[in-house]
């Protein structure tokens, strides 16, 4: 068996069709993310591929990235998952062979690997964050009933509060960066640019979609959907915090459950978290189940496991500074910062 690997440069419906063969394979993998990624961000991105026998036995989507953060390589920067989507051992260590190659090639600190398993066991991990899953009801009824009475009363109080539900694509997109914004700048985290969610649901047409939450017209919740195979994710969710006492953001995970079930999907994800957080626990009060994510490093001799997360402590001041600056000053230079910050 011979395994060779390359840096794909072929057509996307042949990079796809690998990937829909793989029941475990995320929705980042599909070749649209290439472009999103690209257009969005302007990183050099570096597709490989494994093939045996001249078959397609293996994938890994690489990201560089060089700044004054660092030089590195992810997969995949700004969304949850990435790594290896392999069929076999051998496609694998191929994979991992080439990716050290081209870490030095380019001289990078580290190559991140986001996984879901521990795919190999040997690498160095960080297991600092959890994806919080929801295992999804065969019907709306059953699913409400699953709930416990808290989780059902504050949906209620929205509903009674007279907050409206709205549905579309791009027409809702500046509504939605309004309030992305907003909360971002409050959480003390740079924004990212518009263009990254409009690349989004014109590169996904079809499994993406926004879901708005108004308050006599205003918005004051909303989220940006993506679904692949039996999985809906809201992977960008955010609601402003002067509205809390309304629940707006419990309206709008309930509405994108029944999104779900009416896709017929089984599990919603609800994105990842850390354990014990403020959005763990409201997450896990859904009956969502934690699932440790498996971030595997190749490092440069020597070299420790980075951490680039806002819970590291050197990133305290900036953040505190952050939410002190006026919200048309965050949407300026947060696309700036945030596009080197994986």
């Amino acid at each position: 068996m011979s395994v060779c690997t390359e840096t794909f440069q072929g057509a996307a419906g042949d990079w796809d069709r690998f990937v829909a063969s793989m029941p475990c394979a995320a929705g980042y993998y599909s070749h649209a993310w290439r472009v999103i990624l690209e257009r969005s961000f302007g990183h050099e991105t570096h597709f490989l591929a494994a093939r045996t026998n001249g078959v397609m036995t293996g994938v890994l989507p690489l990201v560089h990235m060089r700044s004054i953060f660092g030089n590195f390589l992810v997969s995949l920067p700004f969304v949850t998952y990435g790594g290896l989507l392999c069929r076999d051992q051998a496609s694998s260590k191929a994979l991992l062979e080439a990716a050290e190659d081209l870490r030095s090639r380019l001289g990078a600190h580290h190559v991140e690997l986001r996984h879901t398993l521990a795919v190999n066991p040997d690498l160095p991990a960080r297991r600092h964050k959890v994806a919080m899953v929801l295992a999804l009801a065969q019907s709306e009824e059953e699913m409400w009933a699953g709930f416990n009475a808290k989780v059902r009363n504050q949906v209620r109080k929205a509903q009674k509060a007279g907050l409206e539900t709205v549905w579309g694509e791009e027409e809702l997109l500046d509504e939605f960066y309004t309030v992305f914004a907003r909360n971002m700048r409050d959480l003390g985290t740079p924004v990212y640019a518009r263009s990254f969610f409009a690349n989004i649901l014109a590169g996904l047409p079809g499994v993406t979609r926004i879901v708005l939450i108004r308050r006599q017209g205003k918005p004051v919740a909303a989220g940006l959907l993506y679904w692949h195979g039996e999985t809906l994710e809201i992977p960008w969710a955010s609601s402003i915090r002067d509205y809390n006492s309304l629940c707006p953001n419990n309206l709008m995970y309930w509405e994108a459950i029944r999104h779900a079930l009416r896709l017929g999907l089984r599990r919603f994800d609800l994105g990842r978290s850390s354990l014990g957080s403020g959005t763990f626990r409201f997450k896990e009060q859904w009956g969502a189940r934690p699932e440790i994510l498996q971030w595997h490093y190749l490092l440069s001799s020597g070299a420790k496991l980075p951490n680039l997360s806002n819970s590291n402590p050197k990133f305290s001041m900036a953040i505190k500074l952050w939410q002190r600056l006026p919200l048309g000053m965050t949407r300026t230079l947060g696309p700036l910062i945030v596009r080197d910050i994986p």
